[in-house]
């Protein structure tokens, strides 16, 4: 008999682990006892690990959230930043989450025009010194934008940096949430660009030539060329979401940014391939909707 009882209270003990286990799954448990319950444990309460409404946001990555070419040519403009701007026309995500007064002090830009994934761990140790609870990402774009097809960011190496960046990030906060932009749709942006011959004079300067270079000309090898700049984009969205998903503090967009078609009037009218005010505030309406959903986008 007492063996009995020993295995029923060794199987009770699985059970009770077993449970808890599954609890700590996905929220973060906080719980104790209470001195006015006549000495009974208060049940555990959950609170979800992601939360919808952070009180500060830092954000990195490249020219696209420094607002470039949205204001004057060839200039930043982050005062138009779809993560981080103060510009009414734009309705930032700093102003959606944290309202206009607390943004201008509870957010901050990291993000460097030309910058490319390998460069993303050092805007995060940047980042990590003001603490802030939620990371924009919103990088890739000039790593398949390159002097030539070859010259592309492998994709090994995009998945490393990326990793290497969240690393940066994790080793010292790691309750801070981030939230991840699929990187555009360049061929999508040729397309509605080379309609404007003064866009096509500004890509001459150097603006993506993987993807922009001969702007006008439709031969095979241009086809060829243009299509596997288009396919190092998918595969890096590929990288962001697999790497994203392994980390329950990590939101990617779903390939919304990807997705969606930036027309002339979301397009820089100066080189018409950046984001201009119209389209920075499109950016910010995407992360926010992503942010402040209740699931994660599948």
């Amino acid at each position: 008999m007492r063996k009995q009882r020993r295995r029923r209270s060794r199987a009770l003990i699985g059970v009770v682990a077993a449970t808890a286990a599954l609890g700590l799954a996905g929220c973060d448990v906080i719980g104790g006892s209470s001195g006015g319950d006549g000495g009974r444990t208060r049940a555990a309460r959950t609170v979800p690990v992601w939360d919808r409404s952070p009180a500060s946001i830092a954000a990195v990555g490249d020219s696209i959230t420094r607002g470039f070419d949205a204001c004057t040519v060839l200039s930043d403009c982050p005062e138009v930043s779809w993560a981080t701007g103060t510009s009414d026309q734009v309705d930032s995500l700093a102003v959606r989450l944290l309202g206009r007064a607390k943004a201008a002090d509870h957010s901050w830009n990291y993000a460097v025009t030309g910058a490319r994934m390998a460069d993303l761990s050092g805007q995060m140790a940047d980042a990590v010194v003001r603490k802030p609870q939620l990371v924009t990402v919103m990088a890739g774009a000039n790593d398949a934008c390159r002097t030539s097809v070859s010259a592309m960011t492998s994709v090994a190496a995009f998945r490393a940096q990326f990793e290497d960046a969240l690393g940066t990030l994790r080793k010292s906060l790691p309750k801070t949430q981030v939230y991840v932009s699929s990187v555009p749709n360049l061929k999508r942006l040729w397309s509605q660009g080379r309609t404007s011959p003064l866009g096509k004079q500004i890509w001459k300067l150097g603006i993506c030539p993987s993807m922009l270079a001969d702007a006008d000309n439709l031969t095979s090898a241009a086809t060829v060329r243009r299509d596997r700049v288009q396919q190092r984009v998918e595969d890096y969205n590929k990288v962001l979401a697999q790497v994203c998903a392994k980390d329950r503090r990590c939101r990617f967009d779903g390939g919304a940014v990807y997705e969606y078609r930036f027309g002339t009037d979301q397009l820089s009218h100066w080189d018409w391939f950046h984001p201009s005010t119209d389209g920075q505030s499109k950016l910010a309406a995407i992360a926010y909707r992503t942010i402040t959903a209740k699931d994660p986008v599948d």
